[in-house]
């Protein structure tokens, strides 16, 4: 099937749900974690990524945890894509009822989208471990270090979901919620191996099944439409005049 068929099955959808992952940020200029020159092909020092990124690292040196997240993982300057836009558009149209993301660069919200269900978190949202002040961002970036909290000294984190660590059941609700109310479904930009986020699209039962993927993923062999091309390009072309 051909791309102009995005736009038919778009056109005659009324409560589409859309399923993203890091592909649909990586043309805004934010590196995904697995393909070939992504931030899991790196190392720093003799540390992989994976280990850095987790609950117990974390806790345990987050001098050389937020070193990694500020350089690698935190990207200010990036700006929503056409993948973004086309989405947000949809939502003003009322044709799509949720954006479930496993990213946490708040994109979506920045190019207007607001039913955001967050599965992994955001890097906009930090708190303190002891008391539970909330932090922005730029908490953060400007903290000399390690953040502390203004109130009592605690360690701040980000409100993200890091390895070890179980995914929030409320969001996963409101996530399996949208995706079963849903009559089509888009998988964006999403190899489909993260769980148990990746799990979750087992809960759809609509009419169609949309992937946009650069590479294989194993919904193809399910779907109603494939497209091995860049998201930001398919979703455009369908939505955006």
């Amino acid at each position: 099937m051909s791309m102009p068929d995005l736009k038919e099955i778009i056109e005659k959808s009324k409560r589409i749900c859309f399923f993203g992952g890091a592909g649909v940020s990586t043309e805004s200029g934010i590196p995904d974690f697995r393909s070939g020159d992504g931030i899991y092909s790196e190392e720093y020092g003799e540390l992989s990524p994976e280990v850095i990124l987790s609950h117990t690292f974390f806790i345990s040196h987050p001098d050389v945890f937020y070193r990694f997240y500020r350089e690698k993982i935190i990207y200010t300057g990036a700006k929503p894509n056409g993948a973004h836009r086309a989405l947000a558009e949809l939502e003003r149209r009322g044709a799509l009822n949720a954006v479930v993301t496993q990213n946490i660069d708040g994109l979506h919200q920045a190019a207007g989208s607001n039913n955001v269900i967050e599965l992994h978190g955001s890097v906009y949202r930090n708190y303190c471990m002891e008391c539970g002040r909330k932090y922005g961002l730029s908490h953060v970036m400007k903290a000399d270090g390690v953040p502390l909290c203004e109130n009592c000294g605690g360690l701040v984190r980000p409100d993200v979901v890091l390895y070890e660590e179980p995914l929030d059941d409320e969001v996963v609700a409101r996530a399996v919620q949208s995706i079963q109310a849903a009559d089509t479904l888009i998988i964006g930009g999403t190899s489909l191996v993260v769980y148990p986020a990746a799990g979750l699209i087992r809960h759809f039962c609509g009419d169609n099944l949309a992937v946009i993927n650069k590479s294989p993923t194993y919904a193809d062999r399910i779907a109603t439409l494939v497209i091995h091309d860049s998201i930001a390009k398919a979703l455009s072309n369908a939505v955006l005049p």
